[in-house]
C-alpha cells in the first residue's frame, strides 16, 4: 500500500470513528430512562475518540 493510500485510508477512518463519537454521544443525551445503556453509549463514544486519537497521531507520522 502506498503512503498515500494508507492517508487516505486514515483519514476516512478518523472521519467515521468521528461520526460514530457523535451520534453515540447524542443518543446519550436523549436517553432519560435507561442508565445503563446511557452509560454504555457514552464509552462507545469514549472509545471511538481514542481510536480518533490514534487515528490521528499515525496520520501526522506520515506527514
Amino acid at each position: 500500500m502506498s503512503a498515500e493510500s494508507l492517508k487516505t485510508l486514515l483519514s476516512h477512518s478518523i472521519e467515521r470513528e468521528t461520526d460514530l463519537l457523535r451520534d453515540y454521544t447524542i443518543a446519550a443525551e436523549r436517553i432519560h430512562d435507561d442508565d445503563e445503556l446511557k452509560d454504555r453509549l457514552r464509552n462507545f463514544a469514549e472509545g471511538n475518540a481514542k481510536r480518533s486519537k490514534q487515528l490521528t497521531d499515525e496520520l501526522k507520522k506520515l506527514k
